[in-house]
């Protein structure tokens, strides 16, 4: 493994945030590097499929409030209860911009490899089976440190 790649750390799950890091990332695994997306706390919900998760009282409550799937993300301003969210596609689609699926998909048809936070997952009460296909299995914070330490690049967002 050379020290030639890049990793990004998604902890944030907002529209804008997930756009600017499937965007590096794609630009990244084009020029050939080896590219690893770790997807944390709310940036796992761009790796979820959007169904309802939880097991216990809280994590079924988190998984109702705070449903995940790409198509349910919202701007980290602006959002008004998901108008936000609509408005934003609507802008992004009369300007011909990628839509989010999109992005993801480009991503991984490149090679990312998209690691989720196992720690993340357990305290939100996520299973992988939750997670849209073609994600690695859960990874803990030193598997993300080792891909880093191969990397040229660590961005965090």
């Amino acid at each position: 493994m050379e020290n030639n790649g890049t990793t990004i750390i998604l902890m944030s799950g907002d529209m804008d945030k997930v756009m600017a890091a499937f965007n590096i990332a794609i630009g990244a695994a084009a020029m050939g590097k080896e590219t690893n997306m770790f997807f944390t706390f709310w940036g796992i919900k761009a790796i979820q499929k959007g169904n309802y998760t939880g097991k216990s009282f809280f994590g079924r409550a988190m998984g109702f409030l705070n449903r995940g799937g790409i198509d349910r993300i919202g701007p980290s301003r602006f959002n008004f209860w998901g108008l936000g969210r609509w408005m934003f596609k609507q802008m992004m689609k009369n300007h011909h911009i990628t839509p989010l699926a999109e992005l993801r998909k480009t991503a991984m048809d490149l090679g990312v490899k998209f690691l989720p936070c196992q720690m993340s997952m357990e305290v939100m009460e996520i299973k992988h089976e939750d997670l849209i296909d073609g994600v690695e299995e859960t990874c803990g914070v030193a598997t993300m440190l080792e891909r880093a330490d191969h990397s040229k690049q660590t961005l965090f967002i």
